[in-house]
């Protein structure tokens, strides 16, 4: 894993391409102009600089669906470890809809609540990050170069590096690759950066899109009448 990060001077030779980054967004605005929902297979890495290695992956199914303006995703964590040969049955759930992102872990029974108050446009600009979303809108929220082509998964891809403008964001993740399927507009891969030199990856599989309708029971979270609930502030 550590070999997939570049130096960032890899990145500030890349010579602009106007035409290639043009074309990576064009199919992203086409995509978004249809996009109804969307559902994929996933696996997130995390990867630790200190310890030079993968310390925790997750692996479930992911939901996308258009809400008016706004995008909601569902993740059903399924399995999880520290690395991808010791997982283990450790279901989550995380939702993102309506400016919150709320988490329920049915063991201990807990619901942690996030309310993004006036940031959530600016999360959400890397929570739904390349499904439904446009290439104008991605170009609103980060400074986007274009860093070539790429094969992922036996998808050719074209591979964007993301600068957040939002200092807030860049707190969080300060440099973020995607790459865009270039038949459908859409990420099968991403990778997010953050100031310390960690990183996550985020590969994607078996997607589906507009393929038919995603029930709204899977963009609720079924809690019990015990469940404890925790509101975070800051």
């Amino acid at each position: 894993m550590a070999a997939a990060i570049l130096p960032a001077a890899a990145f500030a030779q890349q010579k602009p391409d106007p035409a290639g980054l043009d074309a990576v967004l064009h199919e992203m605005d086409v995509a978004a102009t249809n996009f109804r929902n969307a559902q994929a297979e996933f696996e997130w890495d995390r990867y630790e600089k200190v310890i030079d290695e993968v310390d925790d992956v997750q692996k479930g199914t992911i939901y996308y669906r258009s809400a008016g303006k706004d995008l909601e995703m569902k993740a059903d964590i399924k399995v999880a470890g520290p690395s991808p040969d010791q997982l283990k049955s450790e279901p989550k759930y995380v939702l993102f809809s309506g400016g919150k992102i709320r988490m329920y872990q049915p063991k201990p029974d807990q619901l942690t609540i996030w309310d993004l108050g006036k940031n959530s446009s600016e999360f959400e600009s890397y929570l739904v990050l390349g499904f439904g979303g446009s290439g104008q809108d991605l170009s609103k929220s980060f400074e986007v170069t274009y860093l070539g082509q790429e094969t992922v998964g036996g998808k050719d891809t074209g591979k964007l590096q993301l600068i957040p403008k939002s200092e807030r964001v860049r707190n969080n993740f300060n440099k973020i690759l995607i790459w865009i399927d270039m038949t459908r507009g859409i990420s099968v891969q991403q990778q997010f950066f953050d100031p310390q030199g960690d990183y996550r990856l985020a590969k994607y599989s078996a997607i589906q899109v507009n393929e038919k309708k995603i029930p709204d029971e899977v963009f609720k979270l079924h809690t019990t009448g015990k469940t404890q609930i925790n509101s975070p502030r800051g």
